[in-house]
């Protein structure tokens, strides 16, 4: 596990760096736009473009590609007789070449289809906006086509376990998007969003670019070749066709989420998007981090017929997952609120929106570990093949969220809205992990780190909220920055001098 946690510690270490980009880009977005009309508008315009680089490049695709890739590469049971490693080349250059007549199409017909598209997913916007949402939606297609080869030289790096590289990619993005917003905003003072779409643009050409040194530091080497088809190009679109399914599932929630949203005053797509930004902050620093380290040591461990040892892997993401997120639910329900204030209530966002924004906050966080879970129990489905059972679990999911969706609007607004999405997580979580329990070493090991995170997150909260008390009413600063260095000050004792920190992190077991 040692291995395991250096791991999760590079990628975190990277994706925490894009994630404070992150907050930066919301907050120069929040300065400009506020939550309002304009940003409301560029959301539903990049829906779709992010609906297609969960399906077809960052989620599905990746997630497919890894176990077979590492297969190949393995060599165990491999479907042609060159050697192992030119054999896994031989199948990223393939699907590279196919990708290269795929996108292009794609984004064609995202441009063109625009005017039919937009309008329904926001039948609650008026003329004008619906006219600023289509020209949006025409500027940021593009972004799917960089994003989706960044995707699977991504998988390239991660079944190498390079995952630093491909984890500090996503930097790039976030800076071409400040760069949209602070200077290429400029350019056009009548729309000034028209520089945030370009932004992405700029954002999703960095992200592709940046892993390509890392990427010629493996051995690989692009060489097209479109026929014949490499064999192993079944076998992934087998296991991409069931992620596509879910991922596609999955969206439905936001889809409805925006659709509901979009009949609410003016700022509630935004409001939501501020609060998912903080939501995601701990789940894609350390979640995505620990669930996709473990994918190609689960996917290897599948391919070896080592049952212990995915056993053994699994229930380590467990612990780890619960590690991180556990106390991360308690610092942004205590301090969700005078954090909202602090990064985003300046320029056009005002105190409505931080009220608006804080509320879907409170709402999201309940979700946190479930959402986790989601991320480490799929990864783990798709590592056994299990490809359908991700879909059945999201098809409950997806039925609650709307039902929820539907009776908590109307009392809640954009509160409610989040509500539905964590209890939906909720029910995702619980269905895959009652196929998965049994696949878990639950050893007197694991039982006894999770009740020692349970009952150190227990008390985090009351060390936490008695510090806010001491500083409320100071300035959003203090109040944000005391309770929360505190708060990890403490836990990081209470794991040490419990034991928890060693077991987690430096247990001495041996790995791949």
């Amino acid at each position: 596990m040692r291995r395991l946690a250096r791991d999760v510690l590079l990628m975190a270490l990277a994706t925490g760096i894009s994630r404070i980009f992150g907050l930066g880009r919301e907050a120069a977005i929040a300065d400009r736009f506020g939550a309002g009309v304009a940003y409301d508008a560029f959301l539903i315009a990049f829906f779709v473009p992010h609906v297609l680089r969960s399906l077809l490049a960052e989620g599905a695709l990746s997630t497919a590609f890894v176990p077979v890739y590492t297969r190949l590469r393995v060599g165990n049971r491999r479907l042609s007789a060159v050697p192992p490693d030119e054999d896994a080349n031989a199948f990223a250059n393939n699907l590279l070449t196919l990708l290269l007549v795929l996108f292009p199409a794609t984004v064609l017909a995202g441009v063109l289809l625009a005017p039919i598209y937009v309008p329904f997913l926001a039948s609650g916007f008026s003329p004008e906006k619906m006219k600023l949402t289509i020209v949006l939606a025409r500027f940021v297609f593009p972004f799917i086509a960089f994003v989706g080869f960044a995707a699977v030289f991504m998988g390239i790096l991660n079944a190498h376990r390079r995952f630093f590289a491909a984890s500090f990619a996503p930097v790039w993005f976030n800076v071409g998007m400040i760069v949209g917003v602070l200077g290429v905003a400029t350019v056009f003072p009548a729309r000034p969003i028209y520089g945030l779409a370009v932004g992405v643009l700029i954002g999703g050409a960095g992200q592709l670019a940046f892993q390509i040194p890392a990427l010629r530091a493996t051995g690989f080497r692009f060489r097209p070749h479109l026929l014949p088809v490499h064999p192993a190009i079944p076998e992934f679109a087998r296991r991409m066709a069931p992620a596509v399914l879910a991922l596609a599932v999955a969206q439905i929630n936001l889809l409805v989420d925006n659709k509901i949203a979009s009949h609410l005053p003016d700022g509630g797509i935004s409001s939501l998007q501020f609060a998912m930004r903080l939501f995601q902050l701990p789940l894609g620093v350390f979640a995505v981090s620990i669930a996709t380290a473990l994918l190609p040591r689960l996917s290897a461990a599948t391919a070896r017929g080592q049952g212990t040892r995915f056993s053994r892997h699994l229930g380590d993401g467990f612990v780890a997952s619960a590690f991180v997120l556990l106390p991360a639910t308690v610092g942004l329900l205590l301090v969700g609120r005078d954090a909202v204030r602090l990064l985003f209530e300046h320029g056009s966002f005002g105190p409505v929106g931080t009220s608006r924004t804080a509320a879907a906050l409170s709402a999201y966080v309940i979700g946190l570990l479930p959402y986790g879970l989601v991320y480490l129990q799929t990864r783990a489905c798709y590592a056994l093949g299990r490809t359908g059972l991700p879909v059945l679990a999201l098809v409950f999911a997806v039925g609650a969220n709307v039902g929820l969706d539907l009776a908590l609007v109307g009392p809640l607004r954009e509160a409610g809205l989040a509500l539905a999405t964590a209890l939906a997580g909720l029910v995702n979580a619980s269905v895959l992990f009652a196929f998965l329990r049994r696949r878990v070493d639950w050893d007197r090991r694991v039982l006894s780190q999770l009740a020692r995170v349970v009952l150190g997150s227990a008390l985090l909260a009351g060390v936490v909220f008695g510090v806010r008390r001491l500083v409320f009413g100071s300035s959003p600063a203090v109040t944000v920055a005391v309770p929360t260095a505190v708060g990890i000050v403490f836990y990081a004792l209470y794991a040490r001098v419990s034991g928890l920190w060693g077991r987690v992190i430096s247990v001495a077991r041996p790995d791949e």
